[in-house]
């Protein structure tokens, strides 16, 4: 059931660095995300993806793990993503990107979590580094980096409270708590 996919749907930060995500497997992530709607049907968007160790560890000091946990600089080197999958938009096919990368970005997080994976969506990334790490053309803005991995950690969705604090929190067995708003407190004009 869709509902339970997105339940399970969950921004992962910390994954078991023993398991390999194989070339395939992201390949196929892709072809997913291609297959989506597209603004204007420009299908502006472009992947690159990563797999090894070497190239996932470049890509793992591009980003910004967690800014609600400041004292938190991101998974222990046991704990770091095994594939990334970077989004990108192709400049040359249009200037603005829309809805596109968020289409792309959820087709492929519900595709991973299909196959047993978990990921999560950055766009607190340094561009500049990553631009130079990957060897990418100037034609391709960097939107997003997705990492991908087999989660070690438990997510989970707790009520906003009632002062409304939205940000998420690990207690003190690790478990990441993630505070959703009621259905009720998003549902306008019912």
């Amino acid at each position: 059931m869709l509902k339970e996919l997105v339940q399970k749907t969950r921004s992962y930060r910390r994954f078991d660095a023993s398991f390999t995500i194989e070339k395939q497997t992201l390949v196929d992530l892709v072809d997913l995300a291609r297959l989506t709607a597209s603004g204007a049907n420009l299908q502006p968007m472009k992947y690159c993806i990563s797999y090894t160790k070497e190239k996932n560890d470049l890509i793992f000091s591009c980003l910004r793990w967690a800014g609600y946990l400041p004292d938190w600089p991101g998974p222990e080197e046991a704990e770091h993503p095994t594939g990334y999958i970077i989004l990108l938009g192709d400049t040359t096919i249009s200037k603005k990107f829309g809805v596109d990368p968020g289409i792309t970005a959820q087709t492929i997080l519900l595709g991973a979590t299909e196959k047993g994976l978990g990921g999560c969506l950055f766009g607190s990334i340094d561009r500049k580094q990553l631009r130079n790490i990957l060897d990418l053309p100037e034609e391709y803005e960097i939107l997003n980096v997705i990492a991908l991995g087999k989660p070690v950690e438990n997510v989970i969705i707790d009520p906003v409270s009632p002062d409304g604090n939205i940000r998420y929190y690990r207690d003190e067995n690790k478990n990441h708590h993630v505070p959703k708003r009621s259905l009720a407190d998003v549902l306008i004009g019912e």
